[in-house]
């Protein structure tokens, strides 16, 4: 671990040309990708999103439970389809202009237009014609269809209306996520005019960015820092409590928890697992259950893994138990589902296994024999992180003792790893999926063919049918038809579920205002000193 004072002298050699300290500074999981809400699929950068944009909806950091956001209130049509929207009268953007109806029209159109290929589309896709406007395409690659078609619309400066395909629960859950924060129009497209070729970074620097959440970007300074300011025309800037904020860039997890130690930073979301052990027990670290899972992914179009009974044994012959207690050591659970069990009304489905170890490993050895096929030198792909290089070992030895051959380990830097995944460069791949909404559906709906989080080349006709189904069904056809689509992922293993996460914050117990909950989402519309008060109640 790097000393105290290393930690300290790293922070300041950082902060050179930033006016002072910040108020508080907390720990990202190294450089963000980027801030464009329809952009944005991971959690560093959902993390820091929180701070800039907020959506009509916001939600309740210990239950989740969504709130008044830039919406002061919503009502919905009896039967469920249709949700009216009325936007805050002091609602602005930083630059001072009045966010309006018309500005989430064009924020989610943008969002389902093909032309912005936004992986997150599908979550408008439950609106009446949604779906259809992101995947019937001209030879251009334009909407074939005008966005009039879809349910959508602004009925005054401050009325939004949207119209759902079929009665969604979960809806309201979706709407407080950061792809359907809105985004301002006036600077896109200016940043078009000026910088035709560049404009997708350009509009995202400080100078330019125009937010409609808490905080404004004052200043980004690459492989090192955000410095965030506190927007002046935040509709509840009074109740926020810090004036400036540092997102510290950190990929190192040592780093992490020593700028924690030292007090450089409040919050840190995950920790070296040589460490775990001295925290628990400690106030300030409490892990909770978390929506997300950790798997592994085949590549199914590259033999021998278009079998399913050689991803079966592979999946099976996997020592859960070892990588839960002995790696991650934070209180996770083995996964034998892809639906974590605290997802909202759903019962797991279980990849079929049995009761022991030893009767796993030779059901795996059963069914490689079964298939007839001998298995090359398969190559795990992980993201480059001490703790997946770890698992990915465990793994490798139990499939050579077990099954006979040996896997090689591939480690690359996360956005690398990614595009491998998306390109499907791989054989077999570490991953993970964290709910943006607790509803099974968010979990299953990625591995529809069509999706592009699926990123295994399988394709099952009636597991989309299923999905598609249930996105339209009522209770009780809606869990019955997704208990069957689970029940096919688990039975075909175009994926290994390994282990179910829980939170790892360690945080400040002079924070005020954070709270552990499902999702590990957190808002700093509630954020304040505890001796201080402030934050929103």
């Amino acid at each position: 671990m790097l000393p105290a004072a290393a930690c300290l002298a790293l922070l300041g050699g950082c902060a050179g040309g930033l006016e002072g300290e910040a108020e508080l500074a907390f720990t990202n999981a190294g450089e963000v990708a980027s801030l464009d809400p329809a952009a944005i699929t991971g959690v560093p950068e959902g993390k820091l999103a929180r701070f800039l944009h907020e959506g009509l909806v916001i939600k309740h950091p210990r239950t989740l439970e969504p709130l008044p956001g830039i919406a002061e209130s919503w009502t919905i049509r009896p039967d469920g389809l249709v949700y009216r929207f009325v936007l805050r009268a002091d609602a602005r953007w930083s630059n001072g202009e009045r966010i309006t109806a018309q500005d989430f029209v064009y924020s989610f159109e943008r969002l389902l237009s093909p032309r912005t290929a936004a992986e997150y589309a599908y979550q408008l896709w439950y609106v009446r014609g949604g779906q259809r406007y992101t995947s019937e395409t001209d030879a251009q690659g334009n909407p074939r269809h005008a966005f009039e078609t879809v349910g959508i619309r602004a009925l005054s400066e401050r009325e939004l209306e949207i119209e759902l395909e079929a009665p969604t629960p979960f809806f309201l859950d979706i709407l407080g996520s950061v792809p359907l924060m809105p985004v301002h129009r006036g600077t896109i497209e200016r940043m078009q005019k000026l910088h035709p070729d560049s404009w997708r970074v350009e509009w995202l620097k400080p100078e330019n960015l125009v937010t409609s959440g808490p905080y404004v970007l004052a200043q980004r300074r690459i492989q090192d820092r955000v410095r965030l300011k506190k927007n002046p025309n935040y509709w509840d800037r009074s109740r926020i409590a810090f004036e400036t904020v540092d997102v510290l860039a950190v990929e190192h997890l040592n780093t992490m928890l020593n700028l924690y130690l030292t007090g450089a930073s409040v919050w840190c979301d995950n920790l070296p697992t040589h460490a775990l052990a001295k925290l628990k027990g400690r106030a300030d670290f409490q892990p909770a259950p978390y929506l997300g899972v950790g798997f592994y992914r085949f590549n199914t179009t590259r033999p021998p893994l278009d079998d399913k009974r050689v991803r079966r044994a592979l999946a099976l012959c996997i020592d859960r138990a070892v990588i839960c207690e002995k790696i991650l050591a934070a209180g996770e659970s083995p996964a034998w589902s892809f639906v974590p069990p605290a997802a909202r009304g759903h019962v797991p489905v279980e990849l079929l296994h049995a009761a022991t170890a030893e009767d796993n490993r030779a059901a795996a050895r059963a069914l490689l024999a079964e298939s007839g096929l001998s298995l090359p030198a398969l190559e795990i792909l992980f993201a480059t992180q001490t703790i997946n290089k770890d698992v990915a070992e465990v793994i490798a030895d139990g499939w050579r003792r077990e099954l006979g051959f040996s896997a090689k380990l591939s480690n690359q830097e996360a956005r690398v790893a990614l595009d491998s995944q998306k390109n499907l460069r791989y054989d077999v791949a570490r991953s993970s999926w964290v709910g943006d909404h607790p509803d099974a559906l968010g979990f299953l709906e990625i591995f529809r063919s069509d999706s592009v989080n699926n990123r295994t080349g399988w394709k099952h006709a009636r597991y989309d049918e299923c999905i598609d189904r249930a996105r339209r069904a009522l209770e009780p056809e809606r869990s019955a038809l997704l208990r069957e689509a689970e029940t096919i992922l688990m039975d075909e293993a175009p994926i290994a579920p390994i282990w179910f996460f829980v939170t790892k914050n360690l945080v400040s117990p002079q924070l005020g205002g954070f709270h552990e909950n499902a999702l590990d989402e957190h808002f700093p519309q509630f954020w304040h000193w505890k001796d201080q008060g402030g934050g929103r109640r």
